[in-house]
């Protein structure tokens, strides 16, 4: 929680999908992507930079959304993953759970689903990675 702050996206926008567009397959992307309109698929960033995600009050995701960076003001059914920063904006409706490092949920939000934080994820892991290291316990004499 006050680890390393996530920079927030930048906002640069590399592929634009209209609000009268429907695409019914999955849609990967390097860079950025708005989305207008209706995708049913899944939504993944691919490479190895920050990729930004930006959904509009009225477009809409049907499937599972992977990137580093998204601002939500619009509907997805399925899960996301967040990797670095989330923005739930006032009109977004989320169903499903939600896998993030960072989030900010603007009054009017709506999720329903999980909220699981990736940091405290790592942290656990690696608690119960040291706890499965040292399962043995040294002072048992008998």
């Amino acid at each position: 929680m006050f680890g390393k702050k996530a920079n927030k996206p930048r906002g640069d926008i590399d592929t634009l999908i209209g609000a009268e567009t429907s695409i019914q397959g999955d849609v990967e992307f390097c860079g950025g992507l708005r989305v207008d309109g209706n995708i049913r698929g899944n939504v993944i960033a691919t490479g190895e930079n920050p990729s930004t995600l930006i959904l509009s009050e009225q477009a809409t995701i049907e499937g599972k959304v992977e990137v580093s960076h998204a601002v939500i003001n619009g509907t997805i059914v399925g899960p996301i993953h967040a990797y670095e920063y989330l923005e739930l904006q006032p009109k977004a409706r989320v169903l499903g759970d939600v896998h993030y490092r960072v989030i900010e949920i603007k009054f009017g939000a709506m999720i329903e689903g999980n909220l699981v934080n990736k940091s405290s994820l790592e942290s656990d892991e690696k608690v119960v990675e040291t706890l499965s290291a040292t399962s043995e316990f040294p002072n048992n004499s008998q």
